[in-house]
Parts: structure tokens; C-alpha cells; sequence
């Protein structure tokens, strides 16, 4: 109870705004410090005019804005980031599905159609998460400048990357499974834990993205889907 009086108005602004918000770990740190930077630096300018430092910070962080008024701007910017991140998350994967894709390809020479129908697959989701990351990266990179950033984009590139994620699970499964029937298992079972891999990887940055577009929506953002 007597330690109230003590709390920092800045540091009690900069952690409400911090909670409320999601995205990229390492993009949301570099926010906050700039927030606690401006913040400190608004104290003691005021400061030098004699003010109170603790009447200071309360000005401070009243100019500023409360969380609720200035999380929808900080959450659309950490959406964006994280947009992005995913999008190259999908780029990256892209030369794995292909190696997935040879490797099957080269093992449906026998007359398993299982395997060829399993390259298919594969290559078709490496080239819409190649498409994706390409539309992405580009949508939100230099051409937002000049053209605003589709209010849906966020949402697309995540349940995409989703629907990409979920692909190569169960072309990872139908691999693993055909592994033991193939005459080419090693190259097979080498195809499964490339997929599984690429999963692990594009379904942790898809979940992330679903996240800040919910979060984007929740704050009154224009970030449909």
C-alpha cells in the first residue's frame, strides 16, 4: 500500500502498453525502448523548468496517451512486422518443399501413385508459399509507401501459411507411412523430416500472425479477416 506513491508513471505506461500489444519479440522490445526513451526524455525536459520529476513523468505519460488510445497505431506496425516475418518464414520454407518435391518425384519412378500424387502436393504448396511471401513482402515493403496496405493481408498471409503448415504435416505423415513400402525409403523418410521440419517452423509464424491480426481487430484496426 505505501509503495504506490513510489511507482514510476513511466514505467507503469510503457508495461500497460507492452501487454496490450503482440507481435514480433525483438520488433515490440525496439518499440518500447523508443517509447521509454521519449517518455524519459519528455520528464526531463520538463524538469529543467523546475518541475517535480514525479509531476513531470505524470505530464509525460498524460500527453502521451493512455494504452487504450495509443495501442492501435503500435499493434498495426507490429501486425505488419509480423506479416512480414511470416511471409519470409514462407520464402525460407519454399527451397525445403522443393528438396521434399525432388526427393518424392525421384522416388515415384516405382508404380506407387501414392508418391506421385505426394510430389504434387508438395510442389504446388511451394509455389503458393512462394507466391505468397513474393505479394507479401512486396505489399508491405517500399510499395506501401505510395499504396496503402491491404487491411486483409495480414489475415491471408496467416491462415495461408497455416494451410501451408498443415500440408506439409500430412505430407509428412503420407511419407513416413509410405517410407516402409517405397523400394526408395531413405529418400523418402529424408523427405518426411524435411516436411515435418518446414511445419514446426511455418506453423509457429502463421500462429503468431493469426495472433496480431485478432489483436489488430480487437484494437479497432482496420486488419480484417
Amino acid at each position: 500500500m505505501n509503495a504506490a506513491p513510489d511507482r514510476d508513471p513511466v514505467e507503469d505506461c510503457v508495461a500497460a502498453l507492452a501487454a496490450s500489444l503482440h507481435g514480433p519479440a525483438r520488433a515490440k522490445a525496439a518499440m518500447m525502448r523508443e517509447v521509454r526513451d521519449g517518455l524519459h526524455d519528455a520528464v526531463e525536459a520538463q524538469t529543467r523548468f523546475g518541475v517535480p520529476r514525479g509531476q513531470a513523468a505524470r505530464r509525460a505519460v498524460l500527453d502521451f496517451g493512455s494504452a487504450d488510445e495509443v495501442a492501435p497505431s503500435f499493434q498495426r506496425e507490429l501486425t505488419i512486422a509480423q506479416t512480414r516475418r511470416t511471409a519470409r518464414v514462407a520464402a525460407v520454407a519454399v527451397p525445403v518443399l522443393v528438396v521434399c518435391h525432388v526427393l518424392v518425384h525421384a522416388a515415384a519412378r516405382d508404380p506407387d501413385w501414392r508418391l506421385g500424387a505426394l510430389a504434387a502436393h508438395l510442389g504446388a504448396v511451394a509455389t503458393a508459399a512462394g507466391l505468397l511471401a513474393v505479394a507479401a513482402l512486396t505489399a508491405t515493403g517500399r510499395l506501401a509507401r505510395l499504396v496503402p496496405t491491404p487491411h486483409r493481408l495480414p489475415a491471408v498471409v496467416a491462415w495461408t501459411a497455416s494451410a501451408a503448415a498443415v500440408g506439409m504435416a500430412l505430407a509428412a505423415i503420407a511419407l513416413g507411412v509410405t517410407s516402409a513400402l517405397s523400394a526408395e525409403w531413405p529418400l523418402t523418410a529424408l523427405a518426411a523430416v524435411l516436411a515435418i521440419a518446414a511445419h514446426g517452423v511455418v506453423a509457429a509464424s502463421a500462429r503468431a500472425c493469426r495472433e496480431c491480426a485478432r489483436a489488430g481487430r480487437a484494437s479497432g484496426l482496420p486488419v480484417e479477416g
